[in-house]
């Protein structure tokens, strides 16, 4: 390659990181924009919007936990506006069916011909973001349909496929406490789900605060801070984000550690853990912690940005062993753990 040839290449590269860093930075601002909008009608609960919007920017799913009363509906259909989608809730039951989730082939009369003819009706999976509200309180069948739906954006019904609207986002809730008569999620299911969010209540001055707003005459508007166009761009965007081998390398290392099997795991990995997590895993930590450092307009992603992450990527991807269970390990404790002895790789 001639000297005027890489000069282009180094040009072209130059301008293609140059365009990335204006679209972080933009995304740095929009986040700033979407935190003073949420706290109009959310009191506190940082965290959690900061892991719906990495939900958001990595076009993932979400899987939200917390009990009754702790606005998980409320930040949902907030956070459909602030990014100007289409937002449906569905309500699961143990009579939900597919069809009910999907949609459904109905007969009906052509006025022109007179003839009857199969329409197909689209059901709530038709919008941008699904509420899935206590997901798991209907039969494997249904979720399934919903599974469909989540990986390849698109369901099937009467034997034909249907592709989706895009961008989707499943942002499913489950209640942690009362789990009589529900279907534990499949293992499978799971993995899908790009974070598993913990909302715990609010303190003291929150919840203060939360009464005195909620017990007056006063509706706060949310105004649109995001239209379609641009949050695809920015997905695209931290997507562009470049990840140095090192940190990848400490993020596949995270991940392969919690496997009991594995060479190296830990000696409390194989006491405390059936299965770990896989590939996925690795891949969700990568992008997330991109995301991460995405909406502090970063765009050197550290170690600490995987570690920040962890949590939330990693508790639904393990499975604690019958010992951990009847000790009262949990999943967040074993990966609080791993962070503290998995090390990082050395930089080369």
């Amino acid at each position: 390659m001639d000297q005027k040839t890489t000069k282009q290449t180094t040009d072209i590269e130059q301008q293609i990181e140059q365009q990335i860093e204006r679209q972080i930075e933009r995304l740095r601002q929009f986040h700033g924009r979407l935190l003073e909008e949420f706290a109009k009608v959310i009191v506190g609960q940082r965290q959690v919007l900061d892991e719906l919007l990495i939900t958001i920017f990595a076009d993932g799913h979400n899987l939200l936990e917390g009990v009754p009363g702790l606005a998980k509906t409320l930040m949902i259909t907030t956070l459909a506006k602030m990014l100007s989608l289409n937002f449906r809730r569905i309500q699961f039951t143990p009579d939900l069916m597919p069809s009910d989730i999907a949609g459904t082939n109905v007969i009906e009369e052509d006025h022109t011909t007179g003839k009857r003819v199969m329409v197909f009706m689209p059901g709530p999976i038709f919008t941008n973001i699904v509420l899935a509200d206590e997901i798991n309180r209907t039969p494997p069948k249904t979720q399934s349909a919903l599974l469909q739906a989540m990986q390849e954006k698109e369901v099937t019904v009467g034997g034909k496929t249907y592709l989706l609207e895009l961008p989707l986002f499943v942002l499913a809730t489950q209640n942690p406490i009362d789990q009589e008569g529900t279907y534990p999620l499949p293992e499978a299911q799971k993995d899908r789900f790009l974070l598993n969010t913990i909302i715990k209540y609010p303190k003291l001055g929150e919840e203060e605060d939360i009464v005195q707003a909620t017990t007056m005459n006063v509706v706060p508007e949310v105004k649109p801070v995001l239209d379609r166009q641009a949050l695809q761009a920015f997905q695209r965007a931290v997507r562009d984000i470049p990840v140095s081998r090192h940190v990848m390398g400490y993020a596949v290392d995270l991940a392969r550690s919690t496997r009991p099997g594995e060479d190296g795991s830990p000696d409390f990995i194989r006491r405390e853990v059936t299965w770990g997590a896989g590939p996925r895993a690795s891949q969700a930590l990568t992008l997330c912690a991109k995301c991460y450092a995405a909406l502090d307009g970063r765009m050197n992603v550290s170690c600490d940005d995987v570690r920040h992450v962890a949590l939330s990527v990693m508790r639904h991807r393990i499975g604690p062993s019958f010992m951990a269970e009847a000790e009262g390990i949990t999943t967040d404790q074993i990966v609080a753990r791993l962070i503290e002895q998995v090390p990082e790789r050395a930089k080369s």
